[in-house]
C-alpha cells in the first residue's frame, strides 16, 4: 500500500458517502477518495484506478442487484479488496457477502471506531467481519456456480444483464447504452453462452440468485 492510499467509496446515499469519507479521512488523512453513486460510475472508477487500495461498497445501487456488483468486480478487478458496507446486517447476508469475495463487511450501524478498525484490518491484508458472520449460512453450490459464471461477463455484458433484470427490452437497453439493437442481441447471445442459460428468462432467474433475498426482486435497500 502506498503512503497515500486511494479509496473508492460507492454508495448512492450522499449522506452516507459523506459519513464514510469522514471515517476514512480521520483514519487516513492523506487518502485520495473517489466517489461513485451507481454501478456504472463504480465500474468506471475501478477501471480508471486499477491500483486503488480499497473499495467501500454499498450492496444496492442503481445498476446493481444484490451481490451482483460485488461478484462482477471480484471477477474484473480481483486485485481490489472490497469491503461491503450495508444496512442489511443479518448473519446470512454477512456470510454470503464474504463468500462472494468481500474482504470485509461493515454494518451501517457501526460506530466510527469500528469502521476504522475494519478499514485498517483490510488494508493490512486481513479480513474483517462482525461477530454475526459466524452464524450465517454460506453459499449454496448453485449460487457459487452462478457467481463463477457471472464473473466471466465483460462490463458491457454485465450492464446488459442488469438492465434485462430490471425489465428493459432490447430497444430500451440499446437506447440507454447508445448502441444498436443488433449489438444488444450479440451481447445477449454471449451472456446466455457464458451463463449456460437457454433463454433471457432463465438468465434473469440465474442473476436473481445473487439477490440479497433470493426469490424476491431484491428491492430492499443495501
Amino acid at each position: 500500500m502506498t503512503a497515500a492510499p486511494t479509496i473508492l467509496v460507492a454508495d448512492d446515499h450522499p449522506l452516507f458517502r459523506e459519513a464514510l469519507k469522514g471515517a476514512v479521512g480521520r483514519l487516513l488523512p492523506a487518502a485520495r477518495l473517489v466517489e461513485a453513486d451507481s454501478a456504472d460510475a463504480l465500474f468506471a472508477a475501478a477501471e480508471a484506478n486499477p491500483d486503488a487500495d480499497l473499495l467501500l461498497l454499498d450492496l444496492n445501487m442503481p445498476g446493481a442487484h444484490g451481490f451482483s456488483a460485488l461478484v462482477h468486480l471480484r471477477g474484473s478487478q480481483p486485485q481490489l479488496p472490497v469491503v461491503v458496507v450495508s444496512a442489511r446486517e443479518e448473519p446470512g447476508v454477512v456470510r454470503r457477502a464474504l463468500d462472494y469475495g468481500a474482504a470485509g463487511f461493515i454494518p451501517k450501524s457501526a460506530d466510527p471506531a469500528t469502521i476504522g478498525e475494519a478499514i485498517s484490518t483490510v488494508l493490512a491484508g486481513d479480513t474483517w467481519a462482525p461477530p454475526q458472520a459466524e452464524a450465517g449460512e454460506g453459499l449454496r453450490p448453485d449460487e457459487a456456480e452462478i457467481a463463477a459464471r457471472l464473473r466471466e461477463l465483460t462490463p458491457q455484458q454485465f450492464r446488459v444483464l442488469s438492465m434485462l433484470s430490471s425489465g428493459l427490452l432490447n430497444k430500451q437497453i440499446a437506447h440507454a447504452l447508445g448502441v444498436s439493437e443488433a449489438t444488444v442481441k450479440a451481447h445477449m447471445t454471449a451472456i446466455l453462452r457464458k451463463l449456460g442459460a437457454s433463454n433471457r428468462t432463465q438468465a434473469v432467474l440465474m442473476a436473481g440468485k445473487l439477490a440479497v433475498d433470493p426469490g424476491t426482486d431484491a428491492s430492499a435497500r443495501g
